[in-house]
Formats: structure tokens, sequence, C-alpha cells
């Protein structure tokens, strides 16, 4: 499941994204509402976490702008604001729900599973697919464990995350930047070498004991993952 995170409270961003993620939730997250609704207009989302009182404009702004162009998704909206006037006014513009800050952890990942299990039925919703398998690599979301036909790959938090991007959409090529993006944020440092240090590394445990890596480097354009196995005729 992908997690849309509009926040600009650093700590509060920084505590959920590592909790979230710790619950197997992929994260993404922007700082105000603008960045926020090019995000919901590009990519695709399970839910979203929704911050009241953003630099730009406000939650609710976001929630109107995004229900009017037909956007299903979730909406758990966070607020410091704990008035009724508030939280009506949300909902009637579409949020699902409200969080009042500060907020325990564990409420916030029970609220999320609550919305995520009502929305399973509505339009657009599409349940995510707990193996992922291409070219005899098999990747589980629920354990978290990567194998290669019958090897298990032992991998790093960011390796996983990595791969699993890779691993839905494969054959595809990610530019580097759309990495950097998508795996470890919009504010990554581009000047860093990051992402080739991970492709190296995945390739490496990726390819011990067979002949080859599966993650092949497009000159000019990124990377992306085989969707057969190098040297097989499929």
């Amino acid at each position: 499941m992908t997690i849309l995170i509009i926040e600009d409270d650093v700590r509060i961003l920084e505590f959920v994204k590592r909790g979230l993620e710790a619950e197997g939730y992929l994260i993404e997250f922007a700082d105000n509402g603008e960045l926020g609704l090019q995000k919901l207009a590009n990519g695709v989302y399970d839910l979203l976490l929704l911050d009241l009182m953003l630099p730009d404009m406000s939650g609710h702004d976001v929630c109107r702008q995004l229900r009017q162009q037909g956007m299903t998704l979730p909406v758990l909206m966070l607020t410091a604001m704990d008035s009724l006037e508030d939280k009506i006014e949300g909902l009637h513009l579409g949020a699902d729900d409200y969080l009042t800050k500060p907020f325990a952890f564990d409420e916030l990942v029970a609220r999320i599973k609550a919305l995520l299990r009502r929305n399973k039925g509505a339009q657009g919703y599409k349940e995510q697919v707990t193996e992922l398998v291409v070219a005899g690599l098999t990747l589980n979301r629920d354990t978290r464990e990567v194998y290669r036909e019958d090897k298990q790959i032992e991998l790093t938090p960011k390796e996983y995350a990595l791969l699993e991007y890779f691993m839905q959409s494969p054959g595809r090529v990610f530019s580097r930047s759309q990495i950097l993006d998508q795996v470890w944020g919009y504010n990554a440092d581009p000047l860093t070498n990051i992402v080739e240090v991970y492709i190296r590394n995945l390739r490496r445990k990726l390819g011990e004991g067979f002949d080859s890596s599966l993650i092949k480097t497009v000159r000019g354009f990124g990377y992306k993952l085989e969707l057969s196995t190098p040297g097989s005729k499929t």
C-alpha cells in the first residue's frame, strides 16, 4: 500500500514516515498543498494523510480540489484544531476521518487500516498483491522476504524498497530522479551517488550464485528490472 503524506511539520512527518514504513507501507510526501496535488495527479496512492494547516493552502482546499477532480482515495485529515466546526467542514469537503494532534501512533495505524478496509469496494480501489514475482525473483510484502528461485536474499529496508519499486513495473525504465523521488523522497540530494550505490548493492546480492544480475542500465535513461531471467528464451 502506498500512502501520500502532505505535512509541513518535519518532526511529525519523520515520525509518521518511519513508523508507517516499519509497518510495511510505501510512503511519499509533500510539504505543501500545491506539491501534494501534483503528486496526486501524477501518482497512484491508496490513502492520503493530510495536514489541515499548510503553508500555501488549507487541507480543506486540497481535499476540495482532489474530490472535484474525481479522486476517490480515502483521506485522513491531521489537525491541531479540535473544533466540531472544522471537522464538519472537512467531512463535507470529502475527508473520510479526522485525527487530532498530538496522537498515538497505534491509533493512527488503526484509523488507516479501518479506512483501507472501508474503501476496499470503492471505485478505483486496487488491492495490493501480496507477492510480486518477476523472472524467478519473488518479493513477499507481508513477510518482507525476497527469494531468487529458492535462495533467500537478505536486504536492508532501503534495498527492499528499491527492489519493490522496480518489481511493481518490470521492464519499465526508471530515471535516477524518479528513483530518488519515489524511494528516498523528493528532497533527496540529487548530487549524491546514493542510487548508484544501492543499485550496485542490489546487483551484488541478487547476482550471488547466478550468472548475471536482473537490474540493467539503460544508457542515457536509467535502470530497469528485466522481465525474464538473463539468458532465458522467455
